[in-house]
């Protein structure tokens, strides 16, 4: 059976796709749905870090801005401290009608992580995703300033 090494996923928000851009791409806003980063900027060659992780281990993300379209899509790749492998994320950002949005994540790559580590497993990636951009980013858009 041929291992899975990218995750796909798609939310749908009632918020514009500037909104939305805004608060993938402005570091204050992001601290309060996704990560505290020290700095961000959506531009091609941008370094950012950020700590996150489980409970029994915090993780160092180094991320590189691939491409950034704004209102559109932003990627980057996605790669931690001292550990081999680098995956990219991709949000693809699609207004549809009745003033919706969707989000369309697309995090590929995995295959590259060492196998032996489990907290680097796709099925964790989806959980992470699944409630980042399911609850978290859904609950800051409903009530952001």
């Amino acid at each position: 059976m041929e291992k899975n090494t990218s995750a796909e996923l798609e939310f749908k928000y009632t918020a514009t796709p500037a909104k939305i851009w805004k608060a993938l791409t402005d570091k204050e806003k992001m601290k309060k749905w996704y990560f505290d980063v020290d700095d961000f900027k959506p531009e091609p060659g941008f370094e950012f870090r950020f700590w996150g992780g489980t409970e029994q281990r915090q993780y160092l993300h180094i991320c590189v801005i691939k491409e950034a379209v704004e209102n559109k899509k932003l990627c980057y790749t996605w790669r931690y401290d001292g550990i081999e492998g680098c995956t990219e994320l991709c949000f693809e950002i699609t207004e549809t009608y009745n003033k919706k949005t969707i989000v369309k994540v697309i995090h590929t790559g995995f295959e590259t992580f060492p196998s032996d580590n489990t907290d680097l497993k796709i099925e964790n990636f989806i959980a992470g995703w699944t409630y980042i951009l399911g609850t978290s980013l859904k609950n800051y858009l409903e009530s952001a300033d």
